[in-house]
């Protein structure tokens, strides 16, 4: 493997990670054809519909990116991919990250109000909203939590467990509320760190 290239798997989940430098991106996509190449040598088959690549790019001049090719079939350049139910961008901002998963959160309180109407007992309501909803909100907080913008976080705090305060007075505060004290905590131990340095990501 080249030493500006760097490959994280999980389970099924493969992302191929390369640092292009001078426009030369052969170290990159011979990583990719090894890839390639170790899963035929070893009868597994690669789904080149489901991979995607995404290309980060913060020079002033931006060039066209010529696409990967596996086995005959072009590989799509998306914006923004998903790993580990983290969704990263192309200009790694948490715009869409956010924006995702308070949809996401937001959908599941339908179902949470109407657990309420049916006047299931607090302890009910209280463990779905936490393993149905709040545990969206706060997957992976603090990787994005801090660099989200202020409109962001505004998203977030319009995401509260109202359902459940008359029923329990801890949960008055939103999840992104109680999440805020961990971040900086981390932050300040220096314990957690989240460092994304790759141009190209093939996953």
């Amino acid at each position: 493997m080249h030493s500006w290239n760097d490959i994280i798997k999980f389970v099924d989940d493969t992302k191929v990670v390369g640092l292009i430098s001078k426009h030369d991106e052969s170290a990159y996509r011979e990583e990719v054809q090894r890839l390639t190449d170790w899963h035929r040598t070893n009868n597994l088959s690669l789904n080149v519909d489901k991979t995607k690549e995404m290309v980060v790019d913060f020079r002033r001049t931006r060039r066209d990116h010529s696409p990967l090719h596996i086995d005959g079939s072009t590989v799509e350049i998306v914006k923004n991919t998903t790993f580990l139910g983290v969704h990263l961008a192309e200009d790694l901002t948490w715009s869409f990250n956010t924006s995702t998963l308070t949809k996401k959160a937001q959908q599941r309180l339908y179902f949470q109000r109407w657990l309420r109407k049916a006047h299931l007992p607090p302890l009910i309501l209280t463990t779905f909203y936490r393993g149905t909803i709040e545990s969206i909100l706060s997957s992976c907080f603090t990787a994005w939590f801090e660099n989200c913008t202020a409109s962001g976080h505004k998203s977030l705090q319009r995401t509260p467990p109202t359902q459940l305060e008359e029923t329990e007075a801890g949960l008055a505060a939103s999840p992104p509320e109680r999440c805020e004290r961990t971040p900086a905590a981390v932050s300040q131990s220096g314990s957690l760190s989240l460092s994304i340095q790759a141009h190209n990501t093939l996953g």
